[in-house]
């Protein structure tokens, strides 16, 4: 049986999981959280890194500066539509997000949203390891591998599903200490 199907998808949990931890605004300023937002430019939605420069000047602010000055508003109107929670500072050639620092509760807010994000990823990743357990069940059935090969098998994804959800602790561990220690 090729388990590196059920890897693949385990790992794609585990990658949708990082993207929208990304996301999430610790008090520092991470440009990541421009990355779902999009901009009208010659009429079709881009998003902003491809029409401006991001840096990162200093921890808690992003500098956006397009490449073409005509479309400031638009990036401007673009962060301010979208739900960051930032109000940009425009000076007419670049745009400044100015991150405030978390209050404790915001924090601790952001702490139950990443376990519950973290529990539908566990969540997900269970339910890959059942589907591939049913999947050697059903070959076991149809005689395709033995009763040996199964239980190799269940142990394998088991195995591999342990590995997994000890990688989303992981992760999850170090979002917590970046949100709780800023």
């Amino acid at each position: 049986m090729d388990f590196s199907e059920l890897e693949s998808k385990m790992n794609k949990t585990i990658s949708v999981l990082k993207e929208n931890l990304s996301e999430i605004r610790a008090g520092r300023a991470n440009p990541a959280i421009l990355n779902k937002i999009t901009v009208e430019y010659y009429g079709t939605p881009t998003p902003i890194n491809q029409v401006a420069g991001i840096s990162v000047p200093e921890a808690r602010l992003i500098v956006i500066q397009p490449w073409d000055a005509s479309i400031l508003k638009d990036i401007e109107k673009a962060i301010l539509a979208s739900d960051i929670g930032i109000n940009p500072n425009n000076d007419g050639r670049i745009i400044r997000l100015v991150f405030p620092e978390l209050t404790e509760e915001r924090r601790k807010e952001l702490v139950k949203d990443i376990k519950k994000m973290a529990e539908e990823s566990k969540v997900s990743v269970r339910a890959i390891r059942r589907d591939g357990i049913d999947k050697a069940k059903i070959m076991q059935k149809n005689s395709e591998i033995t009763e040996d090969d199964l239980r190799t098998a269940e142990e394998t994804i088991q195995k591999l599903t342990d590995k997994k959800i000890e990688e989303i602790d992981k992760i999850i561990e170090d979002k917590e200490k970046e949100i709780l220690t800023v």
